[in-house]
């Protein structure tokens, strides 16, 4: 079958691999689609990974062309989106319910072969059966969802926040469509990338600017959202949580990325710092909050290439042109 191949450091091709073989309680996926991510990025750069080569790809929906001798909740044929967390439910983690933080954390796409390619293998337990009204396609996007599902989790917002967005990339824009659902009293938008602002502002914020000095808040935030993993707006979304309010790390930044703190505003104003890692009892309530419509695919997907085109669909990405860019198989 052919896949995209993370073969080295700065190195994507598209090359013939082996077909992938199924476990007992495994299932064999035909990808639809394939969506690009940050995580991709830094696997290029030599993070995340532990070995290269790997054939990447963490967001992907497809069809079940084959089944391990022992799984039966799935038939051939089936639609399914894919949770790519593989966890070993054995550690300290694991066993408090922090699956995420797993000791020996993994993921198909990042530590096993993933979705970039024409069939993917997942766990059954992985695998969330889609509704009809659905397009395969589509249901890329549910994985990065879970993941803003599971920053809102972590956020545990009061009714009535004033929430600031950095970033309206994919994650920033699908922040947006949750902080607006979750009650939110205002949710304003900050990036520098004109042509991403102005999808989010046909979702609808309540502001939108190139720098948060252009929102009329002196007083700040309730709630902060860095989506870009960029120091510079990290710094400057710390500086800009109200008292009392929190700031969220959900962008991923380069390992070397540092900011500063003030620990005496942190301690005067009660301010809370806190993270979102990946995926955690978020992937079905996601499938769930996509079936009824909590995003626009067509808004949210800009490009839908063929895998033959990966790493310039890559070097797209990284260029920050479009939105969620997706691979078709």
């Amino acid at each position: 079958m052919k896949a995209a191949v993370i073969e080295s450091v700065g190195k994507a091709v598209v090359m013939e691999v082996p077909d992938p073989t199924p476990g007992p309680r495994d299932v064999v996926v035909e990808v639809a689609a394939c969506g690009l991510c940050g995580t991709d990025l830094h696997i290029l750069q030599g993070e995340f990974a532990p070995t290269l080569p790997i054939v990447p790809g963490h967001e992907f929906a497809g069809e079940v062309v084959g089944v391990g001798t022992q799984v039966t909740e799935l038939s051939l044929g089936d639609r399914v989106a894919v949770d790519p967390s593989l966890y070993c439910h054995e550690c300290r983690y694991c066993r408090t319910g922090h699956n995420n933080l797993c000791e020996r954390w993994a993921a198909i796409g990042v530590t096993t072969a993933g979705g970039a390619a024409q069939y993917a293998v997942a766990p059954v337990a992985n695998c969330v059966r889609l509704p009809e009204h659905i397009r395969t396609q589509d249901a890329a996007l549910v994985e990065p969802l879970s993941c803003a599902v599971r920053g809102y989790d972590v956020l545990q917002t009061r009714l009535g926040a004033h929430v600031l967005i950095y970033g309206s990339g994919t994650m920033g824009l699908m922040m947006l469509e949750l902080a607006k659902r979750t009650g939110a009293a205002s949710v304003d938008v900050v990036d520098i990338n004109a042509q991403r602002l102005s999808t989010a502002q046909l979702l609808g914020v309540s502001g939108s600017a190139t720098n948060a000095d252009e929102l009329d808040r002196p007083q700040g935030w309730d709630v902060v959202v860095d989506a870009t993993g960029n120091a510079a707006a990290i710094q400057d979304g710390l500086d800009r949580v109200a008292k009392a309010g929190t700031f969220l790390q959900f962008g991923v930044a380069d390992y070397a990325t540092r900011v500063t703190i003030d620990p005496y505003r942190i301690y005067n104003q009660e301010i809370t710092i806190t993270g979102s890692m990946a995926v955690l009892h978020s992937f079905e309530r996601a499938a769930e909050l996509f079936a009824a419509g909590v995003l626009n695919p067509e808004i949210f997907i800009s490009d839908r290439l063929p895998l033959e085109s990966y790493p310039q669909a890559l070097e797209q990405f990284a260029s920050g042109v479009g939105r969620k860019i997706v691979v078709i198989p």
